[in-house]
């Protein structure tokens, strides 16, 4: 064989390096790199700074942290997403995002709440709001004196 031929049979970039089948039942915490589909059952945490697939036979209840995931099966569990959420026909999500990027076919079921977010940003609203609130707690003292 030529090398091209055996790079092309190599797992690269969005290529599944793992699958768990349909039948499968999988209890625990799942990290990976590369891409990884679920066609199973999976309970627990699923994180990574890669790509997961949720098949439409896949049922998954997981606390959810990675990159991109694709839903077209059933999950229940909140996901953090630092690249993007899709969610595709006839996908179902019961939990809450928090994410840059957010898709939405028509016909999926979502029940939850978004929180659209940029990954660069460092400093949450909330603790930015308590920064303000502190600097202007600080600010009457220094007047009084």
């Amino acid at each position: 064989m030529n090398g091209k031929k055996d790079k092309a049979n190599t797992p690269g970039r969005g290529e599944i390096k793992a699958f768990l089948g349909e039948g499968t039942d999988f209890k625990g915490i799942l990290t990976f790199e590369g891409t990884v589909r679920v066609d199973g059952k999976l309970e627990g945490e699923i994180i990574t700074k890669d790509t997961l697939i949720v098949g439409e036979t896949a049922m998954v209840n997981a606390e959810i942290n990675v990159h991109t995931i694709v839903i077209s099966g059933v999950v229940r569990g909140n996901i953090i997403s630092t690249g993007r959420v899709e969610v595709r026909r006839p996908g179902k999500l019961f939990g809450n995002i928090k994410t840059p990027s957010l898709l939405i076919e028509e016909g999926v079921m979502f029940e939850g709440s978004c929180s659209m977010t940029q990954e660069e940003s460092k400093v949450s609203p909330l603790s930015a709001k308590k920064e303000i609130e502190v600097a202007q707690d600080v600010v009457p003292v220094a007047k009084n004196d």
